[in-house]
């Protein structure tokens, strides 16, 4: 592990910090290193049920390291095949949920990381920029494939073209983020979130994360049958059983997050 990476448990909670404030947590080798290290043990982790990923000091992420490319000519296709795409890949793939807390800065592929998770959240000071264009690139990280979906083309275009820098605000108007919180209590509101994410039934969290990917690109009668499949798994599992029991007793359910 590096320190570039800070990971902390809190019950059910992984938190993982980007742990470079000095640069922004701008994303070089021991971030990337940390961060595969830090997903490694939250795959394997089965006490883990909720993933909390923010940034360290005024910023959540700015991106790549330029100062890692100054120059220097390199193959920045390679260093998305081997960095950048694989973590993205498993972020959405995780079957647990990921709540991407963007406590300040977010720029480039920083922003696009954050929308890799599940819900997005943000302290009213954070600020988003698409800001490859800037540099002569195009979005990467999944950002041409997330933005499009969640805030429209003709928005993701123009953040994408322009590279214009929108606030906390916007982004909420614009359906980039879930909610805004205060920066006095942001870092609170962010656990409360992971905290209640993790004492619900994981297996169902993990199901709607596998319905909502599929339905980018499926047809109506795919995604029912898909619909289909999930319910029927999810009802032979016993946070089913304990969440309908809890019903009927008119109490709180105890979801454990077993598939069996």
């Amino acid at each position: 592990m590096t320190d570039a990476v800070l990971v902390e448990t809190k019950g059910a909670v992984r938190i993982v910090t980007l742990n470079r404030p000095e640069r922004l947590n701008a994303l070089n080798a021991e971030i990337q290193d940390g961060l595969r290290y830090a997903f490694d043990d939250i795959e394997a982790d089965e006490s883990v049920r909720a993933v909390l990923l923010t940034g360290a000091g005024r910023g959540f992420c700015a991106g790549a390291d330029l100062n890692q490319s100054a120059g220097i000519t390199r193959d920045l296709g390679d260093a998305l095949e081997k960095q950048y795409n694989p973590l993205v890949r498993r972020m959405r793939a995780l079957p647990k949920p990921i709540v991407s807390a963007i406590n300040g800065v977010a720029a480039g592929a920083g922003v696009n990381l954050a929308l890799a998770g599940d819900i997005i959240i943000a302290a009213r000071s954070a600020n988003f920029t698409q800001a490859f264009i800037r540099i002569g690139l195009v979005p990467d990280a999944g950002g041409t494939f997330f933005l499009p979906r969640l805030i429209g083309e003709a928005r993701a275009r123009g953040l994408a073209m322009l590279g214009e820098t929108i606030s906390a605000a916007q982004a909420l108007e614009y359906g980039l983020v879930f909610r805004l919180f205060d920066d006095d209590v942001f870092a609170t509101e962010a656990l409360t979130i992971a905290t209640n994410l993790a004492a619900k039934p994981t297996q169902a969290l993990a199901a709607i994360k596998q319905a909502f990917d599929a339905s980018a690109t499926n047809t109506l009668d795919a995604q029912l049958n898909l619909e289909r499949d999930l319910q029927r798994k999810m009802g032979t599992t016993p946070d089913f059983a304990e969440g309908v029991k809890a019903f009927i007793e008119k109490r709180p359910a105890q979801f454990k997050g077993k598939a069996a």
